[in-house]
């Protein structure tokens, strides 16, 4: 026992230092999908969502769900989500202890066939297998290692079920059934068990050899015959409780599935799509290629589809050796362990043989068609009966004493080459460029490892690398088209519109045209469709041409009722043609489809604040927030209208959404100039200059937070500090009025240089020839130099643009005044009428109209509504919210403002932009003649 739990401990051990490294890389590949962008993660979703949506985030009812239901795993993902929300350490750190655990755990299983030095072998050679890499490494490789732990255990009770001949263990057994019912539930190849569970019945508990088969088959048919005298009722029981338990799970899952199989693409499984034979051909070969990788892991790949491993057309291939190589060898295996009269031999090898096949039944498209080639982390399961075979050979070595050395010099250089080579695969993982890159350098002919490297690099902003790419993708497979989307997206970022264009045209007519009678949306992938979306967002920039935008849209939704992606699109569209009745029923008809998307919610509050309808609008967006409480621009707009309402306890809330955000990006600059504002209406002048001068070191061209910064800093009796800031707002905004009139103030009552005063009432009516105030305090600077009769030309001017403003008419007066006295003076050096002259102008500067303390809002601040306006075509096979293209086919992409992180998966469309100003309409303690208004697009 003692020695046992040294050897045990030697391989955990030897499992930390093989994956410790794993803990320095991050999210990639399908761990953007099933992790960052899998909103069932999220603390504030329903736990209940985990057990109806399937692996990806997606409800398992809808078309484009993969089916893959693991919920036990994706509670695993919440739980690491709760403590350390996004950070990978976490989640890779559970991968390899899960490892570990199954490590020691199949130590014990092979313990139960061979002797415990050779079980140890095989362990070890389990623990640093290289294949294992994707399932422990990334992330999403917990549903195997996971599912493992509970395989194993399902094993280890059923065997302790059978011990006493006569007599059924049931607690153990049903212990047994749970543990296979939780490894399919963290996923599908668990329920395997229960069919090695049967292997382990009869040809180890029961013993049963092929002639005691033929008599066993006969009783059970015709209840005559002989039958083994070990066959007891209670093996019967066992074995109809065993089939009952897998015929009742697969059940509860197709009833789960909707009786509907996944849709994939042919460049998912191209095999799957091939006539006959090439279909059949290349599927037996398969399996010779799978026991490859497990021979020899030298050339791993993170992605093994479209044109990785050429279809064999014909028996004449010359793969089809390999193919009739490994089928000679299994069945030469399986031969042997049914007819050999060692019964060690026979245990090791039938046991062997069950784990090695029985867990690839369901990934080897014999059943259903899958949507890949070849996994590698699917080989984690039958990569145990390897081992165990592995093991065994290597025992028959070490009984012989003149080859025991060799065996353990072998042994050890077979552990230190797997060893080493599963350390340096792990630094593959690290990023996805790298990742990616690492696919390239094994497979030439997969466009999607072109396509993911693309993303990385477009993800850098290093387009022009990203394009080249791109363009690889093309020419390695011509019809890809996501490829083709990612090239006219990528064309767009370097502003080369017509180029971009024409590369989207060439995706779309690459299309499967409709056929009479045949449902389209089935054979059409969904991230295919964003090509409509990307040219209809290229196209809507020419505001021209939004009638064609929305032409693209509705296309795309006659194509497929629920691409909700398309409803939000064509509402921003709708928008921007002002027929905000029709968007906002366009994006209700999008919550038909998708009633948990915040941005859907959030873009109607948007559509409610172009109504002019606050009340509504706070009401959209509030629940935006229900649905996503971290959603950013559902916390900035909602926090500003609760601003608006000016009362207290809403200004509270508003502050601590702010602060949420804050916490979040604290380099978000319209955070910093709204928590200004929320402090300006607290009258804390202290805390609004701290906030708005922050807003201004992270935007040195912020417009508003100059603006106010500087017109706080004056009503603070602070002239001089406030002047350099409107100098700063004037040089990268020459047009702000405002901004111009407090400079010319400082100049004239602080800093008393009038010829900057003049420059800048100058300026402001060649921007706005009708200001009255402009030219006022034009006027004014006039009478400060003493030119009266200028000055009287400049007020009587004035006073015909607004003959109802009165200070204008009173001090005309005044200067037509002063003007007389001095004509009717005959002399010139009396100075008792200068003094007056003084005090009037002095007087007529003090009656410039003051500006409101709230008059921040500029229309270069608007408010914007969430939509893509480039959206990656996806990463099951362009890449999508501008990243890789997932492993996962014929998932909707995830979409964030240009920004392409494609996926099957899902991110929502994230709304990245959003306003950061008071909208129209909305109650102002201030006077609307102070206020500057925003537009909105």
């Amino acid at each position: 026992m003692a020695q046992h739990h040294v050897l045990s401990a030697i391989v955990l051990v030897t499992c930390i230092l093989c994956y410790y490294n794993s803990c320095n890389c991050g999210f990639v590949f399908d761990d953007i999908s099933a992790i960052k962008d899998n909103r069932d993660l999220r603390p504030h979703t329903p736990i209940k969502n985990v057990f109806l949506n399937d692996f990806w985030g997606t409800p398992m009812h809808k078309e484009q769900s993969h089916k893959s239901y693991r919920p036990l795993c994706v509670l695993t993902f919440r739980w690491n989500y709760l403590f350390h929300q996004l950070e990978p350490l976490g989640y890779h750190l559970v991968n390899m202890l899960l490892h570990g655990v199954v490590c020691l755990m199949y130590f014990r299983m092979c313990s139960m066939f061979l002797p415990e030095i050779s079980s140890f072998v095989a362990a070890m050679l389990f623990a640093v297998h290289p294949i294992h890499t994707e399932a422990v490494t990334g992330v999403v490789g917990r549903a195997e290692t996971l599912s493992s732990v509970f395989f194993l255990a399902a094993f280890l009770f059923y065997s302790n079920a059978t011990k006493r001949k006569k007599v059924t263990g049931w607690q153990h057994l049903t212990l047994s059934m749970i543990c296979v019912a939780i490894a399919m539930l963290c996923k599908e190849q668990g329920i395997t068990v229960t069919g090695v569970c049967v292997v382990y019945e009869i040809f180890v508990a029961q013993k049963l050899r092929v002639s005691d088969l033929q008599y066993l088959v006969r009783w059970l048919v015709s209840g005559k015959g002989a039958v083994n005298n070990s066959w007891t009722p209670d093996v019967t029981r066992r074995l109809a409780v065993l089939f009952a338990s897998t015929v009742g799970l697969l059940v509860l899952r197709l009833q789960i599935m909707g009786s509907k199989l996944p849709v994939f693409t042919r460049f998912d499984n191209p095999a799957s799509v091939a006539p006959t034979p090439s279909r059949q051909l290349s599927y037996a070969h398969l399996i010779s290629v799978n026991l490859w990788l497990l021979l020899f892991p030298c050339d791993l790949c993170c992605d093994w589809t479209m044109g990785t491993i050429p279809l064999i057309e014909s028996v004449t291939d010359p793969r089809n050796a390999t193919t009739l190589a490994a089928v000679v060898v299994l069945g030469l295996l399986c031969h042997t362990a049914l007819t050999t009269s060692n019964r060690q031999q026979a245990t090791v090898l039938i046991m062997g043989l069950a784990l090695l096949v029985l867990p690839f039944l369901p990934a080897s498209n014999l059943f259903f068609p899958v949507g890949f080639v070849v996994a590698e982390r699917i080989l984690y399961m039958p990569s145990m009966g390897f081992c165990l075979l592995i093991g065994y050979g290597w025992n028959i070595l070490f009984e012989k004493e003149r080859l025991r050395r060799a065996a353990w010099m072998c042994l050890g250089v077979l552990l230190f080459v797997h060893g080493c080579k599963t350390y340096t695969r792990n630094y593959d993982w690290e990023s996805e460029y790298s990742i990616f890159m690492a696919g390239l350098r094994v497979n030439q002919r997969n466009a999607k490892l072109f396509n993911n490297v693309g993303h990385a690099l477009e993800s850098q902003g290093r387009f022009e690398e990203a394009l080249q790419f791109f363009h690889k993708a093309v020419s390695v497979q011509e019809d890809d088209i996501g490829a083709h989307i990612n090239v006219g997206r990528t064309l767009n970022h370097l502003k080369m519109y017509k180029e971009a264009e024409d590369a989207y045209l060439k995706a779309k007519s690459l299309l499967p045209k409709a056929k009479p009678g045949e449902s389209y949306q089935a054979r059409i992938a969904p991230n295919h469709l964003n090509v409509f979306l990307n040219l209809a967002n290229l196209i809507a920039k020419n505001e021209t041409r939004l009638e064609e935008a929305d032409l693209l849209y509705r296309q795309a939704i006659s194509m497929r009722a629920d691409y909700t992606q398309a409803y939000i699109n064509r509402g921003d569209v709708l928008l921007k043609l002002n027929r905000t009745k029709e968007a906002q029923e366009v994006y209700e008809r999008a919550l038909f489809y998708d009633s948990n998307n915040p941005d859907i919610y959030y873009n109607l509050g948007v559509v409610f604040l172009e109504q002019g309808k606050a009340p509504q609008a706070l009401a959209y967006l509030d629940k935006a927030l229900e649905f996503d409480p971290e959603h950013e621009q559902a916390l900035l707009n909602s926090a500003i209208l609760l601003q608006e309402l000016g009362r207290a306890e809403l200004r509270k809330v508003a502050r601590e959404r702010l602060l949420k955000l804050l916490r979040k990006d604290a380099t978000n600059e319209r955070v910093h100039f709204n928590l200004g504002m929320l402090a300006m209406d607290d009258r804390d002048v202290a805390g609004a200059e701290h906030w708005f001068r922050q807003a201004v070191q992270l935007k040195e061209d912020f417009r508003s937070a100059l603006f106010n910064l500087a017109l706080l800093l004056a009503d603070d009796h602070r002239p001089l500090e406030a002047a350099p800031f409107l100098n700063q707002l004037v040089k990268y905004h020459p047009d702000h009025v405002k901004g111009l009139i407090l400079l010319g103030d400082i100049y004239i009552n602080t800093i008393k240089d009038l010829d900057a005063a003049e420059n800048c009432y100058k300026r402001i009516l060649q921007l706005d020839p009708e200001n009255i105030q402009g030219l006022h305090n034009l006027c004014v600077v006039y009478v400060e130099r003493g030119e009266l009769v200028r000055a009287e030309k400049c007020l009587a001017r004035a006073h015909l643009m607004a003959p109802h403003e009165d200070y204008v008419l009173r001090h005309l007066k005044i200067v037509q005044t002063r003007i007389a006295k001095l004509q009717l003076s005959t002399d010139a050096n009396d100075a008792s009428s200068e003094v007056p002259v003084e005090a009037e102008s002095q007087n007529l500067h003090k009656t410039i109209p003051d500006f409101s303390r709230r008059g921040n809002l500029d229309s270069s601040d608007e408010v914007r509504r969430a939509t893509s306006s480039d959206v990656n075509s996806g990463r099951g096979e362009a890449g999508t919210q501008g990243k890789r293209i997932n492993r996962r086919p014929a998932q909707p992409p995830v979409y964030v403002n240009n920004v392409p992180t494609g996926s099957t998966t899902k991110k929502v469309l994230r709304a990245s932009l959003e306003y950061s100003e008071y909208p129209p309409d909305l109650p102002n303690p201030l006077e609307a003649s102070d206020r500057d208004t925003p537009s909105f697009s």
